[in-house]
């Protein structure tokens, strides 16, 4: 689908149809531009039958009778600033949606915050978001596909605006492709492959490591929780070097279980499924360099994949063990389902030790974190309120709501304190999500500020809603990328 600006003198009844994003008015002053003549009549007549006052997040679908355009789509933004961003982004997918639902080939999109930028983003990424759908492995009649427009225009919206939005749309779609795939599909060796195919595509310098070298490199911790597996683990290192100007560098660093079965402690079945999805936090990573590189941002970007796969086996680690990592702490393993922290550990140390200004860490870290925030929000920690506050700032931006929780809880502290090792891997079940972002902060160099994301439950949507289909979710990629372009 290409995203195109449109001025002044282009037909809007060229189009097969017209959305329109209004702000709250009564049914008789509601913003139909540019609809004229009989359409204009009849659409304002549907509006006042149905009452429609463009609430914000309200939506109006209306079957015309014409010559081209099959139909006029109505999304309310209300009358508030507040959650304008959202409400265009949104707005934009259902339009979009319908578009591909009922095989409209071009789109006209209307808003009354035309050629301001970040409204152009969003409306963008909508338009993207719209079309998105996993149904590769569905046998389906042809009719009963998505059909992405070839063209979707915005009127008089600000190209810059565009280009970004429409960066960070696919970017988010290419996240949710590789979270969505199963674990006999995508094992550690294949998202290597899939990182490697992107590096060779943007100009990334790439760097895998097998288990002999992950070994070798002192990653016990990481190389423990891959040894059940029949699927060896691999370590992912991709980076972004901007040619001109150079603001800083900053290390993404992404939970990469390709499956989490629980290990020895395993989980129950209810628990286990959407377990594919325990590498949102690495696909995110990899959405987010992917963005960083088309966009040309002038910061260094590390993305960093501690790649491996939980399962229970002969060869499995287990409760009880002591771990070395890599940068020298033990660690006592008490429940083999708490192996996120493990990989991330020494992904950690080994991001410290690149001396970056800046590090980052996504991950589906804790089911405390979800029982604490719900599915739609993702916890943040951090060592620096500064860049605490900066990552805030994106994600407010981008619609993707995160909540600060904290990590200077002395008596919680003593929770993941072994008395046979430096520390244990859980601290049980209350402060769970604090417990687990205590534990990583002890493999980031102190002096580098630091910022781990929880996105556990956010990173799976299980019925569709706002610009989200069933699934992956892609939570946090755009967070990741707009941060970027905000410093």
């Amino acid at each position: 689908m290409k995203i195109d600006r449109c001025d002044k003198g282009f037909d809007p009844e060229s189009v097969q149809l017209i959305g329109i994003l209004a702000e709250g008015a009564t049914p008789e002053l509601v913003c139909l531009e540019p609809l004229t003549g009989k359409m204009l009549e009849h659409c304002r007549r549907t509006v006042i039958n149905e009452n429609f006052k463009a609430k914000a997040a309200s939506t109006l679908k209306i079957p015309v009778n014409h010559e081209s355009i099959k139909y006029v789509v109505l999304h309310g933004l209300g009358d508030k600033k507040e959650g304008l961003q959202e409400n265009i982004r949104e707005g934009s997918f259902i339009i979009s949606r319908t578009a591909a639902s009922k095989k409209c080939s071009s789109v006209y999109l209307s808003m009354p915050e035309t050629g301001e930028r970040v409204s152009s983003r969003s409306a963008a990424e909508g338009a993207v978001l719209g079309c998105y759908s996993f149904d590769k492995y569905l046998t389906q009649e042809e009719g009963e596909k998505l059909i992405s427009p070839d063209t979707f225009y915005i009127a008089n919206a600000d190209p810059k605006g565009l280009t970004e939005g429409e960066i960070l749309g696919e970017a988010q779609c290419y996240t949710r492709d590789i979270a969505n795939e199963p674990g006999n599909i995508v094992t550690p060796e294949v998202l290597a492959e899939k990182a490697a195919s992107l590096a060779k595509d943007l100009g990334l310098k790439c760097e895998i490591w097998d288990e002999v070298r992950i070994l070798k490199e002192k990653m016990g911790a990481y190389y423990a929780v891959s040894k059940g597996s029949a699927n060896c683990p691999r370590f992912i290192v991709l980076t972004w070097s901007p040619k001109g100007e150079c603001k800083g560098h900053i290390a993404f660093v992404g939970k990469g279980l390709t499956f989490d079965s629980g290990g020895l402690d395993i989980k129950p079945a209810d628990y286990m499924t959407t377990m594919k999805g325990d590498k949102s936090g690495a696909c995110a990573v990899l959405g987010a360099i992917k963005a960083v590189a088309q966009l040309e941002l002038p910061w260094k970007v590390t993305a960093i994949i501690a790649a491996a796969e939980n399962m229970p086996g002969g060869n499995a680690y287990r409760p009880d063990d002591i771990l070395r990592a890599r940068n020298g702490k033990t660690i006592e393993v008490n429940n083999t389902d708490a192996e996120g922290r493990l990989t991330l550990a020494d992904a950690l140390s080994f991001a410290s030790e690149l001396k970056p200004d800046k590090i980052l860490d996504i991950a589906t870290l804790t089911g405390a974190c979800a029982v604490a925030l719900g599915t739609n929000t993702g916890g943040l920690f951090t060592n620096n309120n500064t860049f605490g506050e900066e990552v805030l700032r994106a994600a407010e931006i981008t619609g993707e709501r995160f909540w600060k929780l904290p990590i200077d809880d002395q008596v919680l502290m003593k929770t993941i304190k072994s008395p046979v090792a430096d520390l244990v891997n859980s601290g049980g079940r209350y402060g769970g999500a604090i417990t687990a972002a205590m534990f990583l902060e002890a493999f980031v160099a102190k002096d580098i500020p630091w910022v781990h994301l929880d996105i556990a439950a956010a990173d799976f949507i299980k019925e569709e809603r706002s610009y989200y289909a069933k699934g992956a979710s892609g939570f946090g990629m755009r967070t990741l990328a707009t941060l970027i372009m905000s410093m």
